[in-house]
């Protein structure tokens, strides 16, 4: 007998009255941030934990779960993550359940307010510091090194897994910097670096934000970039946050600001003359916008101009926030527009062809492909292979990806198969889909 099956029944459970108490939990480890998202629990999911062998790998924020309830890894409850059998196991962590909220940020402003998710913007918050006997902060060079390689490594944590887990510590980073800026001693090249980093985490923390479904704080935080880059007359800032910008814009529906952005966003590269990589970025997010406006026409046109520009090559002077757009992602973004315009079949073509040149280090980007690729499969008529990417994808997300942006894909997806849940294996994967997306 499965471990999870006996200890409920020496708990004199129901599988109904356990799924009760796994929800209640649930919301609480959620509402005490111990959990990103709310799993959803069922008894036909409970059975397939209790009775299949092997029985499917939950998804994290429900590993907690299970984890915090019975104060156990999920691997002594007969769950096993899918890997070979030569690997040494993991065991889960247990979330404490009982265990109070841990202790308060280190940055704490002078009027006490915490630092939360609605706290006020880093550069309106007011910060205390210790200073030394001459009551002089004097600021390091290493100090600034050491965050912007901070901002770095989060940026390329991002393009590999995701934005959810990543906005709340460059938020902390940007804080600090701010700190830095107001109350320290440097000189002035000094200062024009920290305010350099202050912008470039600015725009990478709008970004996380934008991944993680924050779509008002990520506007926020683009504002404040947008107009750090004018003050000081920085057009690559400009130009990679007006690209994040018009790329938001897109998923909230709003073609024409995507187009101005984009357009807006390939004047100030013209001011710094960026190379191609950069151009061709610009150039597919304008396309991204006429594609969502219905514009076949100007569409095409800014497609053209994006594999123009991309095909003159890479150059020394690229950026590293552009770094991400090579074939495989400048055809899935295509295919994107493919799909906005209507064009199912090309997008299919396209987003399959996308999926196969994309990296498998970089789950996030290719998760995102797997969702598009799903949507058009389904409206394409094609809903075998729309299950397998929808598959692929919860398998990425199952894996640790975390990206806001993925999860809805996987709704997206849900609502395009309902016509077909009598199909075989459709409505299994409709559960599987809820279950991580609820």
């Amino acid at each position: 007998m499965r471990e999870l099956r006996r200890l409920r029944i020496s708990a004199n459970l129901t599988q109904e009255a356990m799924v009760d108490k796994l929800t209640t939990l649930a919301r609480r480890l959620r509402d005490e941030g111990r959990i990103g998202s709310l799993p959803t629990f069922s008894e036909r999911q409970l059975r397939k934990w209790e009775g299949e062998e092997p029985p499917p790998w939950p998804h994290p924020d429900a590993r907690a779960v299970l984890a915090a309830y019975w104060k156990r890894p999920v691997e002594e409850l007969g769950l096993r993550p899918p890997q070979p059998d030569d690997v040494p196991l993991v065991l889960t962590p247990v979330p404490l359940a009982s265990q109070a909220s841990s202790a308060g940020p280190l940055l704490i402003a002078s009027a006490s307010s915490p630092l939360t998710d609605e706290a006020p913007p880093p550069w309106l918050a007011e910060t205390t510091t210790g200073t030394n006997r001459s009551g002089e902060w004097r600021i390091a060079p290493e100090e600034v090194e050491l965050l912007s390689a901070a901002a770095d490594d989060n940026y390329a944590i991002d393009q590999q897994f995701g934005a959810n887990r990543l906005w709340r510590p460059t938020r902390a980073h940007l804080l600090w910097t701010h700190h830095m800026i107001d109350r320290g001693i440097y000189d002035e090249p000094l200062g024009q670096q920290l305010h350099a980093l202050a912008g470039k985490l600015t725009t990478s923390l709008g970004w996380f934000c934008y991944d993680a479904g924050l779509q008002a704080q990520a506007r926020q935080y683009f504002s404040e970039a947008l107009n750090s880059a004018n003050f000081s007359g920085d057009d690559v800032l400009a130009s990679r946050t007006l690209s994040n910008m018009a790329r938001q814009a897109v998923d909230l529906n709003k073609g024409r600001e995507a187009v101005r952005f984009a357009k807006l966003g390939q004047r100030h590269a013209e001011l710094w003359g960026a190379p191609s990589r950069v151009a061709a970025l610009l150039s597919i997010r304008e396309a991204q916008g006429h594609a969502r406006l219905g514009d076949d026409f100007n569409c095409e046109a800014a497609i053209k101009r994006a594999w123009t520009e991309w095909e003159r090559g890479d150059n020394e002077r690229d950026p590293d926030w552009a770094f991400f757009l090579n074939l495989a992602e400048l055809t899935c973004l295509e295919g994107m527009c493919r799909l906005d315009l209507g064009q199912t079949a090309r997008a299919q073509k396209l987003l399959a062809r996308s999926e196969a040149l994309q990296d498998v280090t970089h789950s996030r980007n290719r998760g995102m492909c797997l969702g598009r690729l799903a949507v058009a499969a389904v409206a394409n008529g094609d809903v075998d292979h729309g299950m397998s990417a929808a598959s692929d994808a919860l398998r990425l997300v199952e894996s640790g990806m975390s990206s806001a942006r993925t999860a809805g894909q996987l709704k997206i997806i849900h609502d395009g198969m309902l016509p077909h849940r009598s199909a075989r294996g459709v409505g299994d994967l409709l559960e599987q889909i809820r279950t991580h997306v609820a």
